[in-house]
């Protein structure tokens, strides 16, 4: 069936890029702790600004945070924070560069602590499953979203409050908020 004659999600809209990360990324699960981390890089770099502005500048933040290596750039230095703030292929917001620096760096501790960073986020969610809402009505933040980012907060991770947690969540399949007439769901 052509991909024209099936219904998205709203948020969706028509744009090419949008479309592909809906039908094929969004709401599905995720186990894979390069995945989780390059998520967490984009999402936290998408606060304050719209998700699309994030898609279209993913594979600027491939080259520029090593394919996503958690190790990698938690090794950045100042050097490498400089690169960054004159790469155009990224938001070129200091705060955010940092912040996914510090971010790798306790994404390893979680990983030695949990076994995966994987292991982590799940162990918040119900029976370790994740959720299944197609609800036409697609909340913000949620109750687990608020306790995750609150515990990742105190571990000191940054630029991860309860809206960028739940979009994570339903950006990796912790939460799978399509639509109930949605053909992707």
């Amino acid at each position: 069936m052509p991909t024209e004659n099936l219904k998205r999600c709203s948020w969706a809209g028509n744009d090419p890029l949008y479309m592909d990360y809906h039908d094929n990324e969004w709401g599905k699960e995720v186990h894979d702790d390069k995945t989780l981390f390059e998520f967490l890089v984009l999402e936290s770099a998408q606060a304050g600004l719209s998700w699309i502005t994030i898609l279209r500048r993913r594979e600027g933040y491939r080259k520029a945070f090593a394919d996503f290596d958690v190790y990698k750039v938690a090794a950045f230095t100042d050097k490498d924070v400089e690169r960054l703030m004159q790469d155009t292929g990224i938001i070129r917001n200091r705060f955010k560069i940092l912040a996914a620096i510090n971010n790798a760096k306790l994404f390893i501790e979680v990983q030695k602590e949990f076994g995966s960073f994987d292991k982590y986020l799940y162990s918040f969610m119900p029976n370790g499953k994740p959720i299944i809402n197609h609800s036409n009505s697609i909340p913000a933040s949620t109750p687990i979203s608020d306790t995750i980012s609150k515990d990742m907060k105190k571990r000191g991770f940054k630029f991860f409050g309860t809206t960028i947690c739940y979009a994570h969540m339903q950006a990796t399949g912790m939460v799978n908020d399509h639509v109930p007439d949605c053909s992707f769901k």
